[in-house]
C-alpha cells in the first residue's frame, strides 16, 4: 500500500479508486495497523481541519507516525492565516485578475481537485494554487474590491459534500493522481521523496539540463522519488523528505525562503539556510576568513568614509564586489582613482558596505567541490580570452567561458585543498565549491560558494556519474538520520 484516504465517512462514490483503500478517520486514528504504516502517504479528506478536530489530528498524527499527510498541517495553519492567503505573489495575483476577468458578478467560487477545476479557463489558475495550498480538495471564495478580484477563503472541500454534478470530474483527477509513478512504485529499498528546486529560465543555472537529469537517475538509484520543482511549488515541500537547490541562492529571494521553509519541515537540506546566509555575503565571509587566518588577497571591508584609503592599502588594479556577487556578476575592476570613486559610488547606491580587494592576475582559478567537510572534485576555471575573469558580458549581453579543466583531488596541490577544507569547514557540512588563487606554493581563498555549479562533462569530468551517486549518498544518509532521530535542525546564529 502507497496512499490511504482518510475520510469523515465513506462515501460510494470514492470507493472505486484502484489501489487506494478509503478508511473513516476514527479507525485511522484509534487502529494500530495504520499507526505501524511507514512511508505511505495520508490524504486528509475529512470535513474540517479545524485545530484539534479529527481532521486536525489525522494530519498531525500522520506526520508523527513517519507518514506523509496531505494537507500537512503547516498547510492547514496557512489556510486560517489571512495574512498569507492575502499576500500572496505578484504572479499569482495577476493570474487570478486575468482567469476571473469578465466574471459580472461580484463574488465567485473555484472549486479545486487535486488542482483541477471543471472550466478549461481556470485550469492554470488551479494547479498554482494546489501548488501553493497543497489540499486534496479545495473550495475558495473570490469577492472583488475595487475592481480587483481578492481571495476572501480557502476551505477544505469533505468528500462527502462534493456535489453530485463534480463526483465524475473529482473521481477521474484522484485516480489520474494516484496513478503517478511517485505512488505506484513497490521498490524494495527504503522510499523517500526529493525535491529538486530549479529555475528553467535561469540564465546561469548551477546545473545544466544534462547534470540535472544525472542528479534524478542518481537519486532514484538510492531509492528516492525525485521531482523537479519551481518556485510555484513553495507550498507543497511538507510533501518531501529532502530538498536539493540547484537554482542560484539569495537571502532576499525564494531560495531562501524554500531552505527556511523545508529546514521547518524537517527536511533535509542543500543548500541549508545558513549556507546561503553565510556564503551570499562577501562582507561576512571577509570578515569570517579574517577572524580564522585563512589566507586571502589583501581585503578590505569599504565604505564612504574609507575609500580614499584603499589605493595606499591595496594598490591599482583593485577588485570592487558587491556584498552579494557571484561568479563575476556584481564583481568590478578599478583601474585608477577615478574608476574606483565611479565604480564604488555604483555599488554604494545598492549597500552601506563592499569589500575591496587585492588584483592578484592568475591564468586561471581553481575551485574546489567539497560535500561534508570532503573534497569531491578540482577543476580549473580559466580565465575568458582577453579577460580577468572566468566569464566576460559583453555590452550586447554576450556571454564568454574560459575554458574547464578537471583533475582527481589528489593530483591538485595538496596546499589547494587544504585551504579550501579549511575554509568550507567555517560554513558548515553542506555543498561547497570554494574559489582560490594559487601562486608561488601558497594558496589565497577568493571566495566559499554555496549552490556551486556542477554542469554535465564539466565538473564531473573526472567522476562521471559516480559525482551524482555521491552526492545522492550523502542526501540518503542525512535522511536516514533524521529519520532515526541522530540529525539536529536547530539553525545556528551568524
Amino acid at each position: 500500500m502507497q496512499a490511504i484516504a482518510v475520510v469523515s465517512r465513506k462515501t460510494e462514490w470514492l470507493h472505486s479508486i484502484p489501489g487506494i483503500e478509503v478508511v473513516e478517520a476514527r479507525s485511522y486514528l484509534t487502529d494500530a495497523k495504520y499507526s505501524e504504516l511507514r512511508g505511505i502517504r495520508v490524504f486528509n479528506l475529512c470535513r474540517s481541519y479545524r485545530y484539534q478536530t479529527t481532521g486536525y489530528y489525522v494530519s498531525l498524527l500522520a506526520a508523527a507516525r513517519g507518514q506523509k499527510p496531505l494537507p500537512a498541517v503547516s498547510t492547514i495553519q496557512d489556510l486560517k492565516d489571512q495574512s498569507i492567503i492575502r499576500n500572496y505573489t505578484e504572479e499569482l495575483d495577476q493570474l487570478i485578475q486575468k482567469s476571473l476577468k469578465g466574471l459580472q458578478s461580484d463574488e465567485y467560487t473555484l472549486s479545486i481537485y487535486f488542482g483541477h477545476n471543471m472550466a478549461s479557463k481556470y485550469e492554470k489558475l488551479a494547479g498554482q494554487l494546489f501548488r501553493l495550498f497543497p489540499s486534496p480538495f479545495l473550495r475558495l471564495q473570490f469577492w472583488k474590491k475595487s475592481q480587483r478580484w481578492l481571495i476572501k477563503s480557502i476551505n477544505p472541500i469533505p468528500a462527502g459534500e462534493v456535489s453530485e454534478d463534480h463526483r465524475e470530474f473529482a473521481r477521474r483527477k484522484a485516480i489520474e493522481f494516484f496513478s503517478r509513478k511517485r505512488f505506484q512504485s513497490r521498490r524494495a529499498v527504503p522510499r523517500y521523496d526529493m525535491a529538486i528546486l530549479h529555475n528553467p529560465e535561469e540564465e546561469q543555472p548551477p546545473s545544466d539540463s544534462t547534470a540535472l537529469s544525472r542528479f534524478q537517475k542518481a537519486a532514484e538509484e538510492k531509492g528516492f522519488y525525485a521531482e523537479f520543482l519551481t518556485k510555484e511549488d513553495y507550498g507543497r515541500l511538507s510533501e518531501f523528505d529532502a530538498l536539493f537547490i540547484r537554482e542560484t541562492t539569495a537571502v532576499n529571494h525564494h531560495t531562501y525562503r524554500f531552505a527556511r521553509k523545508a529546514l521547518g519541515e524537517g527536511l533535509v537540506v542543500i543548500d541549508d539556510p545558513l549556507s546561503i546566509l553565510r556564503c551570499t555575503n562577501k562582507v561576512y565571509l571577509a570578515e569570517l576568513l579574517t577572524r580564522y587566518r585563512i589566507r586571502t588577497p589583501r581585503t578590505l571591508i569599504a565604505h564612504r568614509g574609507n575609500l580614499d584609503t584603499l589605493e595606499s592599502h591595496l594598490g591599482f588594479p583593485i577588485i570592487l564586489k558587491e556584498p552579494d556577487s557571484s561568479f563575476s556578476q556584481g564583481v568590478v575592476k578599478a583601474s585608477d582613482p577615478e574608476s574606483l570613486k565611479s565604480k564604488a559610488e555604483a555599488i554604494l547606491n545598492k549597500s552601506d558596505l563592499f569589500i575591496a580587494q587585492e588584483f592578484l592576475p592568475t591564468e586561471y582559478d581553481w575551485r574546489v567541490g567539497i560535500l561534508n567537510r570532503t573534497p569531491l572534485y578540482v577543476c580549473k576555471y580559466f580565465m575568458a580570452r582577453g579577460h580577468w575573469q572566468v566569464m566576460n558580458k559583453d555590452e550586447a549581453g554576450e556571454q564568454d567561458y574560459g575554458d574547464v579543466e578537471c583533475m582527481a583531488v589528489e593530483d591538485a596541490p595538496q596546499e589547494v585543498v587544504r585551504t579550501a577544507l579549511r575554509a568550507a569547514n567555517l560554513i558548515g557540512d553542506g555543498l561547497y565549491g570554494v574559489d582560490l588563487k594559487y601562486s608561488a606554493g601558497k594558496a589565497y581563498v577568493i571566495e566559499v560558494n554555496d549552490n556551486p555549479s556542477i554542469d554535465g562533462d564539466c565538473e564531473d569530468e573526472i567522476l562521471g556519474l559516480e559525482l551524482y551517486r555521491i552526492i545522492m549518498d550523502d542526501f540518503l544518509r542525512r535522511v536516514q538520520q533524521r529519520t532515526e532521530g541522530k540529525r539536529s535542525y536547530n539553525v545556528e546564529p551568524l
